[in-house]
């Protein structure tokens, strides 16, 4: 187990980086552990959390420190994405967050939660949508721990097999509202098929395709999920969450999966996101930032604003 809080490894020189760009945060969280009831983070430690030992953000995490950790970056447009707080009661979360961004020119969108296959789906799908600064929705379809399990989910309830699951995904177009896609890598081709579905429907996967294992053998089965998926137009991508539980967050290992990402994706459909304050357990945010933007530093100022601004933009209607 790595330290909380590690330091990253291989970074390069940033000295002559040019960051004079706006930056739009597609993927972000806020907690208030007195307003909201976050299960994961009081009570009920997640036990395959994507990064191990996560005390270190068991606390609030205010929209002041989130400014205090953009720095002097011009992250201009943020969108929150739910934050695991209880789905018995997933519009209080909505609700909190919209008094709390209310008049704020940053935090602009929320991306709020609806289980997609219980009887009352569609009457929480209603309700988010109300709500003027929600997009979009965030459903994880239950998911196996590791590659070699993935069958024994298969056709469960709340699966991605599950007809009702996948009627409930249909009700997103009812409601104009876009989905977020997070399954880890070994899910990837199920996920395209899904995505295949619907064709109208706007789906960002999040989190550059959760490429856990950085094996040749990892990472061809990644690349083939992600192939499958980039197939589909109307799926875009979140680069982001280039964690991993049992290693410091390594540069020329990220820069591989980020370049064939978005190779695979274009700079059209792909967006940044911070994952914060999840993804300060490896990295900080400015590091961060300038660590994908020197990734890509041989790329167009069109291509870098794609990615960091116009993509994200575009699908969140911002």
């Amino acid at each position: 187990m790595i330290d909380v809080y590690s330091t990253p490894t291989n970074l390069p020189d940033f000295s002559d980086l040019d960051l004079n760009f706006d930056i739009i945060d597609s993927h972000h969280h806020l907690f208030d552990l007195d307003a909201v009831y976050y299960p994961w983070l009081t009570d009920v430690p997640e036990s395959h959390f994507l990064l191990g030992d996560y005390d270190g953000i068991k606390k609030n995490y205010l929209p002041e420190d989130y400014l205090n950790d953009t720095g002097e970056l011009r992250v201009v447009k943020t969108v929150h994405v739910e934050a695991e707080a209880d789905h018995d009661n997933p519009v209080a979360e909505t609700r909190w967050l919209s008094d709390v961004i209310d008049g704020d020119n940053l935090h602009q969108a929320i991306v709020a939660h609806s289980w997609l296959h219980l009887p009352e789906s569609e009457s929480i799908l209603e309700a988010q949508s109300e709500f003027k600064a929600v997009r979009g929705i965030r459903s994880k379809p239950i998911t196996s721990p590791s590659s070699t399990t993935r069958d024994q989910v298969q056709g469960k309830p709340c699966s991605m097999q599950d007809p009702n699951w996948r009627a409930g995904l249909g009700l997103l177009q009812k409601y104009n509202l876009t989905w977020d896609l997070r399954v880890p890598f070994w899910h990837l081709v199920q996920a395209a098929e899904v995505c295949g579905l619907y064709p109208d429907l706007p789906i960002v996967v999040e989190h550059t395709g959760l490429s856990w294992d950085r094996s040749e053998e990892g990472l061809a089965e990644w690349r083939r999920g992600m192939k499958a998926l980039a197939a589909h137009e109307h799926v875009v991508l979140k680069v982001s969450e280039l964690g991993l539980a049992g290693a410091p967050w390594d540069y020329p290992d990220n820069k591989q999966v980020v370049l064939d990402a978005i190779e695979m994706f274009g700079f059209n459909r792909c967006m940044f996101a911070s994952n914060f304050p999840v993804s300060k357990l490896r990295i900080s945010y400015v590091d961060q930032v300038k660590a994908i933007a020197h990734m890509i530093k041989d790329c167009s100022t069109t291509e870098r604003s794609a990615l960091f601004y116009e993509t994200a933009n575009r699908f969140y209607r911002l």
